[in-house]
């Protein structure tokens, strides 16, 4: 199966890093810690529909690195993989 956002939505595959600590305990995901993520752009929707009709350009494309707000989007499971889908508006970096 595969999932096409719509409009001015990304899906994205978020990238989680464990942090563990020296001697190998794996510390849990709490609320206070990093309030951004970093994922990689699965598929792009087309664009926005504008007021005049036309469609507003995507500014990210498949295959990049994005910083996304954490608590942004929603959270779906396509084939059993777990992904983010969020506005454009909620990303907030690409890494390059």
């Amino acid at each position: 199966m595969r999932a096409r956002p719509l409009g001015d939505h990304v899906l994205v595959k978020p990238i989680k890093e464990e942090e563990v600590t020296k001697s190998g305990i794996v510390l849990p995901d709490t609320v206070d810690k990093e309030k951004k993520m970093e994922g990689e752009v699965i598929a792009v929707g087309p664009g926005k529909i504008l007021e005049n009709g036309g469609r507003s350009v995507m500014q990210v494309q498949v295959g990049q690195h994005v910083l996304f707000k954490k608590w942004g989007g929603d959270e779906v499971k396509v084939d059993g993989e777990e992904y983010k889908i969020v506005s454009e508006d909620d990303i907030l970096a690409i890494i390059e």
